[in-house]
């Protein structure tokens, strides 16, 4: 077991920017812990790659957050949380929190009607993270799930109010309405920039659950109960890695997170090919 220094930082990885959604989650709620986040911008999208090929790159996504000393990992990618996390957990001795069960255990603490909704990429559905998930802690729950995969390039277009969002928002979410849940999962990490047009066409009784938020929550518990809390009353500092377009990544990250990145760096894919 690995005895961490309160002052490491947290790793956050993802394929690409969508994960900036758990980071800025992270970074509101953990002001002074420091954030080290690797988007594998050359290699996404996670969600149209084969099993394998996913367990392979989250392998080496961990590994080079791992040679920066990080305390804990947080795989803020769904695709990567649905099929990666059991082999990560088993290869590395690090705390490593994914944002499938949080957001599941979320979602069964607020539905009052037990009927849940999921929308997600292709490969979360087709993996059904969630509703395997949700069953496993409650099996007389309903769930309900659709994959949304319109929703990342609009997201990172920045369509957040445009009217074309809304009527693709309308023409994936009716399945929802119809099916009368009154909670929904946001299972991708560039849902939460739809949320207040997903929230408007779902109407204000459902619930909308940002795994990124639960799992922002749980990594704070996590940090408290093994006594590794950052105690530091500074800013936590902020670095970020790309794998490809650090340029683009700029420009959309800080859409995302609100504010301008300072410290961001290519790094060689080959690098990250453990041989």
């Amino acid at each position: 077991m690995h005895f961490f220094n309160k002052s490491a930082p947290i790793g956050i990885f993802d394929s690409g920017i969508g994960g900036l959604t758990v980071a800025k989650r992270v970074m509101s709620i953990l002001t002074n812990e420091n954030i080290i986040y690797f988007g594998d911008t050359a290699r996404v999208p996670y969600g149209s790659k084969s099993n394998s090929t996913v367990i392979e790159y989250s392998i080496q996504d961990a590994q080079f957050l791992i040679k920066k000393n990080v305390k804990l990992i947080i795989v803020a990618c769904n695709t990567a949380s649905s099929i990666a996390l059991d082999t990560l957990r088993e290869k590395f001795d690090i705390p490593i929190i994914g944002v499938i069960e949080p957001g599941a255990n979320l979602a069964l603490e607020t539905t009052k009607n037990r009927k849940i909704g999921v929308i997600g990429t292709s490969a979360t559905i087709n993996n059904k993270a969630y509703s395997e998930k949700l069953k496993q802690l409650d099996s007389k729950i309903e769930v309900f799930e659709k994959a949304c995969p319109l929703f990342v390039p609009i997201a990172e277009e920045g369509w957040l109010n445009h009217p074309a969002t809304k009527l693709v928002a309308k023409e994936y979410l009716q399945y929802f309405i119809d099916n009368n849940v009154d909670t929904l999962v946001l299972g991708c990490t560039h849902y939460p920039l739809l949320a207040a047009t997903i929230q408007e066409i779902m109407g204000e009784k459902v619930t909308l659950i940002d795994s990124g938020f639960a799992a922002s929550l749980q990594v704070e518990n996590h940090l408290k109960g093994r006594g590794i809390r950052n105690d530091s009353v500074q800013l936590g500092t902020k670095e970020f890695y790309v794998s490809d377009l650090p340029d683009k990544f700029k420009s959309v990250a800080e859409r995302f997170l609100g504010s301008e990145l300072t410290h961001i760096e290519k790094i060689d894919v080959e690098s990250l090919i453990v041989r």
